[in-house]
C-alpha cells in the first residue's frame, strides 16, 4: 500500500496544510480516508479529480468532510464527459443529509445521492476494492469511526478523531502503520472523549504493538515537537509528525 499525506492540519488548515485527508492506493485503487478544509485542492497534485474509486469520512465534522461539498460541484456539474456516475462513500449515519444541508442549495434533495453512492458505516469488517477494512467507534462528541486498512499482509490503522478508546487499541493491533490524531498537548488540555494528546498517541501506540506511529489532525495552535518528544516518550518504535505531500510505502 502507498498512503499519501494530502492534509493533516486538524480543527482548521494551517499555512502549510490542508486539513484531514489521506490518499491510500493498490492495485490501481485509489481510498480516500476523509476530505476536510482545503483538501480537494491539494488532492489534485496526487491524482485527477476523476481518479479516486473510494471515500471513507470518519466523521462529520467540518475539517473531515466539508470539501465534499465542491467535490459535489465537480462531479455533479462535469460537462466534459457527462455528470460522474456515483462513488462509493462510506460514512456515518445522517452523511447525506449532512453534506446536503452543508451545501444548502442542491437542485434537489437526492442531487448528492446522484454522484455519490452513500453507505452507512458501523463497527464493521468489509470489503472496499482490493482492501479489507475493519471500522470501530472511537470517543468523539459525534459518531466517528476509525479505520484498519489491510492489503497484501500490511495494515494501515487510522484513528479518525477520538480520545483514549479501548476500541482504537484493538483496531491498531500490530499495525505497521498507525496514523493517530495528537491535537492537544499533554499538560494542557484535558477533555475527556474528544482529542488525544502527544503522549495518548504514543501509548495507544504501545499498547497496540503498532510498528511505526504518526502524528497527524495536529492544529496551528499546537506545537508538533511538543507533541512527538510526548510520544516518543511513551513509544519506543519510529516517531513522526504528519506533513503534507509526504508519501509512506506499507
Amino acid at each position: 500500500m502507498k498512503l499519501t499525506v494530502v492534509g493533516c492540519s486538524g480543527s482548521f488548515p494551517s499555512a502549510e496544510s490542508a486539513c484531514s485527508s489521506y490518499l491510500v492506493e493498490a492495485d490501481g485503487f485509489r481510498l480516500l480516508l476523509d476530505m476536510g478544509n482545503g483538501a480537494l485542492g491539494e488532492l489534485q497534485r496526487h491524482c485527477g479529480l476523476y481518479d479516486l474509486d473510494a471515500i471513507f469520512l470518519s466523521h462529520l465534522h467540518a475539517d473531515h468532510c466539508i470539501d465534499m461539498c465542491a467535490y459535489f460541484v465537480a462531479r455533479y456539474y462535469r460537462h466534459d464527459g457527462g455528470r460522474c456516475a456515483p462513488i462509493p462513500v462510506y460514512g456515518p449515519e445522517g452523511t447525506e443529509h449532512r453534506l446536503t444541508t452543508a451545501y444548502a442549495d442542491t437542485p434537489s434533495a437526492s442531487s448528492m445521492s446522484e454522484v455519490f453512492d452513500f453507505h452507512t458505516v458501523k463497527p464493521s469488517t468489509f470489503d472496499i476494492g482490493p482492501f479489507t477494512v475493519h471500522t470501530e467507534r472511537v470517543a468523539h462528541p459525534v459518531e466517528a469511526y476509525g479505520i484498519r486498512v489491510e492489503h497484501g499482509g500490511r495494515s494501515l490503522t487510522y484513528s479518525g478523531d477520538t480520545g483514549v478508546s479501548p476500541a482504537l487499541d484493538e483496531l491498531a493491533r500490530d499495525s505497521d502503520l498507525f496514523l493517530c490524531e495528537a491535537a492537544f498537548t499533554y499538560g494542557k488540555e484535558s477533555i475527556p472523549d474528544l482529542h488525544l494528546n502527544g503522549r495518548e498517541a504514543g501509548e495507544t501506540a504501545a499498547r497496540a504493538g503498532a510498528r511505526r506511529l504518526v502524528l497527524t489532525h495536529i492544529p496551528p495552535w499546537t506545537d508538533p515537537q511538543v507533541n512527538l518528544a510526548d510520544a516518543r516518550a511513551a513509544f519506543d518504535g519510529p516517531v513522526e509528525a504528519a506533513a503534507p505531500r509526504v508519501t509512506y510505502e506499507i
